[in-house]
Order: structure tokens, then sequence, then C-alpha cells
């Protein structure tokens, strides 16, 4: 099991119980903190201005002549999405909620912003695993993107990295496509014994003896900078895909265009965690691709399609650089926020995730 573990949910640790504001930050310790149960600083900024007056306005209205008038007050959609926390003693530390509009976490070796769209409650999640087994070269990473509903996109979040470090952990490194297949299997399997609705794309990335593992079921996409040139790492499965239209129509099912979209059923992609209803044609089964941890490898972007839909490949690149490579302070993080906020600037409405690895930090 993991020794550090940074996953998509409040920590386990009774030591850190406090909310963070929108606009914290988390980072790792500094010398000073000397509580190995205490692994992060927060860092809480100053209330939004205006904050304490709409406290104060809201403390006013009760004050007013009986009966009370019944005021329309124009509040923020809550937001369910985790924060990416460090847990201890070699388990998973349980996501939870969290009810902002944008979260964003920058730790060593990555970074990950979220910001929620136009639907009610946000639906995307992630993880991260770091220091495996104490060794600071060894990582794991996830987003995922739910549909139906959050429950599935939260399952995988808490569930896929184990499941996946586990088969690993049994086999040869010869075999690492098959232990990350019965990984993502695994999680499918255990989530549609739950008896929950819904759905999830997966996008992960496993650092592991000097080579990058990255594997998808869905159209959350990877894709990393090789001396400032995109190279997708992935490729998005839809129905539109020939040979998943292939593969679906060979087992009985049937690909149709409703509204410009290519639909089995009624979902937009062919592979993913859950959808029970379409579990016949929709497989969990990843495609995986392994590379060496090589020099010019700079940074891997891992994102729901919220980012993509809008913004290109060598666009994502071409942003996050300049804030990434070659400057003293890199500002990782921003580059995220970056990414999203292009992604709004054009059009989109989804939920946006985005996770940025340093590659460097790892090899």
């Amino acid at each position: 099991m993991p020794s550090a573990i940074k996953i998509s949910g409040p920590t386990l640790d009774k030591t850190l119980s406090r909310t963070l504001s929108p606009s914290s930050t988390l980072s790792p310790s500094s010398s000073s903190s000397s509580s190995p149960s205490s692994p992060l600083v927060l860092r809480l900024h100053k209330p939004p201005i205006g904050m304490n007056r709409a406290f104060n306005d809201d403390a006013a209205s009760t004050s007013s002549s009986y009966p009370p008038k019944l005021l329309k007050r124009n509040r923020p959609a809550k937001l369910d999405i985790p924060i990416s926390i460090k847990g201890f003693g070699g388990g998973l530390a349980t996501p939870a909620v969290d009810r902002r509009e944008v979260v964003g976490v920058e730790d060593d070796g990555y970074s990950v912003y979220c910001r929620k769209g136009k639907r009610q409650a946000m639906e995307d999640r992630y993880s991260a695993v770091v220091n495996f087994h104490g060794d600071p070269k060894q990582a794991f990473f996830g987003i995922f993107d739910g549909h139906g509903g959050a429950k599935a996109a939260e399952f995988a979040a808490e569930n896929l990295a184990t499941n996946i470090l586990d088969e690993v952990e049994a086999r040869d490194d010869e075999e690492i496509v098959e232990a990350v297949k019965s990984g993502y299997l695994n999680t499918d399997s255990d989530f549609l014994k739950e008896d929950l609705r819904g759905g999830s794309c997966c996008v992960t990335a496993l650092i592991r003896n000097g080579n990058l593992v990255v594997s998808n079921a869905g159209d959350c996409r990877a894709v990393m900078s090789r001396g400032g040139t995109a190279e997708a790492l992935t490729s998005d499965h839809r129905p539109s895909r020939k040979d998943e239209k292939h593969r679906i129509e060979t087992l009985g099912g049937y690909v149709d265009r409703c509204h410009g979209v290519w639909r089995v059923g009624s979902l937009a992609v062919s592979r993913g965690i859950g959808d029970r209803h379409l579990k016949q044609w929709v497989t969990a089964e990843p495609e995986t691709k392994i590379l060496p941890m090589e020099s010019d490898l700079e940074f891997l972007i891992l994102a729901s399609d919220g980012l993509w839909d809008k913004v290109s490949n060598q666009e994502a690149v071409d942003v996050a650089r300049p804030l990434c490579m070659g400057i003293q302070n890199p500002e990782p993080l921003s580059a995220c926020e970056k990414l999203a906020e292009l992604s709004v600037s054009r059009g989109s409405t989804d939920d946006i995730s985005v996770m940025l690895i340093q590659l460097g930090h790892f090899r």
C-alpha cells in the first residue's frame, strides 16, 4: 500500500480538519513542521471583499419588523468537489464534499485546478498518490469525469489507484498493461456491485521504475509536452471512432447520431466505469501506452473533456509551457487555471478539471 497518499478528499488525520477558503492553497510542509501527521501547511487568505458586509446585512435583516419579508438572495451554486490532501496509515482518505465554484491545489510535482460548469453539481473528481513505498520517483495520478451524477467518479477516485497498485505489485513489470487493465475492470466490477447509477470517464498516469504508463477509458485525455511539442498519449473513446463503432455493433449494440453527436444509447462516450444499463457495450477496459521517462519529457496534462472540447493539444502546451519551463519560479497551478479560463472564454459550460504533472520531478 502507498506510504503517502494525496487523494481527492479530506484527510483522515485528526490533526487537520479545517476547511479551505476558495482562494486557499495547499503546499508541502515547511522545515519548521515537525509532526509527520501534519504534512501540509494551510495558507488561509483574507475573505473576499464584501463577505463581512453580506454577513452584517443578513444579521440586520433578522431585526426587521414582524412578520419578516421573504428576500430573494442570489447565491452561487454549491459545488461538490473534493480537495486533494495527504493521508497516512496505508489507506486512502475518504473523499468528502467541498462546496465551492473553484478549487486549486499545488504540491511537489503536480498541480490541479477544478472549475464547476453550469450543472447544479460538480461531477469531476481527481486523485494523486505520491511517494509510493517511500520512493519519491513513483506516483499515480487520475482525472475522473462523471456523468449521470458524481458517484462513479467519486468511487473511481477512491479506489482505482489502490486497485491498480495492488495489481502492479503482484505482477512483473512486463505485465504492467495487464495490471492496469485489471485495476480498471476490478474498479468497474466493484462499482456495479454498489447498485449506484451513472458512470465516469478516466485518465490515469502511473510513474514507476523509470516508465510513464498512461491509460484512459472515455474522453478524458492525456497530453504531454516533449520539448514544447504536444503529444497526445490517449485517444478519446467515442462512438464516432470507427473501431469503437465496430466493436459496439459486433456486440449487438447500435450507434446513432443525435443532434450532431454520435451516441450509444444516450451516452456520448463508448468506454468508462459504471453505466450499468449500457455495460454490454460500454466497457471499462482501458487503452494503455508506456514511455520511458526520457529527458525531453517536460510535463503531462491530464484533463476532462471540459478542456479538450475547446482547447487543442498544442494550444494547451503553448499556454502552460511558459509558466512551467525555463523560469526560476514555475507556476504550474497558474497554468492549469489559465487553461480552464481559456476554455470558458470559448464557451465551455462543462465542468473542467486540469492536472499538470512536472515529469522532471519524478525522473
